[in-house]
């Protein structure tokens, strides 16, 4: 048993993705016996349960098991899977006294209703940060929004503090604009230098060759950001009012459309949120 099992309360995961595997055994690290990785069919979903459950030293199931010790019950599911599955489990234990959890970032607490109805408080706690199947990024220093009933809100709190994640209370109304912001900052982003690479490729540069030299300039713009703000990590010809250089850019991005297209939608939020010279002639080429 780690350090402070006894006195932590015991979870089961439903659902062994990308997001259960990376918090489960973040947990485990922290000191939490994961009692069971719950899969809802058997099949790939049963198999990634089982090769979890092995990994955390859990047990690993379709549907929860007639009883369950554990107080807290994680679920890791899909967006529309989230009230699907509690209405599913929520004849299965009795739930007086339990925490659930589910940790979209765009649905509410209330997803959860069918077992707070059976006597759970009930919460969610999303992490802001990006899951894929490749990596299992630290929770440490990740913020995790918070909301819902006042037992689960205290317990998500002390579990997210225990894996070195900090809490931000969220209201329900503000979900799916919190959760738009972070599409911004990860998935867009990847669809960002994605459609940088097929410039790169116009430019002669192969895909593989493209990442590589990218990523200096990715990592400088980051940590001018982390360390600036937005307008101080601001460079190129917008903020030098270069009208010239963007009507090249324009010219050539012609042969690549979508390219274009995300150029001009990029470059008419710089002239609104962000320092630049010659603000009505970049408006004018932008348009032509």
């Amino acid at each position: 048993m780690l350090p402070g099992m006894a006195t932590k309360p015991r979870i089961v995961i439903v659902g062994a993705g990308n997001f259960g595997t990376a918090l489960a055994v973040s947990l485990r690290g922290a000191g939490y016996a994961i009692e069971a990785v719950i899969a809802r069919r058997r099949g790939a979903s049963l198999r990634k349960a089982r090769t979890l459950a092995r990994q955390v030293g859990a047990a690993a199931s379709v549907g929860l098991p007639a009883k369950v010790q554990a107080k807290v019950i994680w679920f890791c599911v899909p967006d529309g899977q989230i009230a699907l599955a509690a209405r599913d489990l929520a004849s299965k234990i009795e739930w007086d006294g339990k925490i659930a959890l589910h940790s979209s970032g765009a649905l509410a607490s209330d997803e959860l209703h069918a077992l707070r109805r059976r006597g759970a408080a009930v919460a969610s706690a999303h992490p802001m940060m990006t899951f894929v199947r490749a990596s299992r990024p630290s929770l440490a220093g990740v913020p995790f929004a918070v909301e819902g009933d006042a037992a689960a809100v205290r317990a998500a709190r002390r579990i997210v503090n225990d894996l070195a994640g900090y809490s931000c209370a969220i209201r329900k109304k503000d979900k799916a604009a919190y959760h738009a912001w972070g599409a911004f900052a990860s998935p867009l982003f990847t669809a960002l230098v994605a459609t940088g690479e097929q410039v790169a490729i116009l430019a002669g540069v192969k895909r593989r060759e493209a990442r590589r030299r990218i990523i200096p300039i990715l990592l400088q713009t980051l940590a001018n950001y982390a360390s600036y703000g937005a307008d101080g990590a601001f460079s190129g010809p917008i903020v030098r009012g270069d009208v010239d250089t963007v009507r090249r850019h324009l010219r050539v991005l012609g042969k690549v459309p979508p390219a274009r297209e995300v150029y001009a939608a990029l470059a008419r939020a710089a002239l609104r949120y962000l320092p630049a010279k010659r603000r009505g002639e970049l408006t004018n080429a932008l348009r032509g």
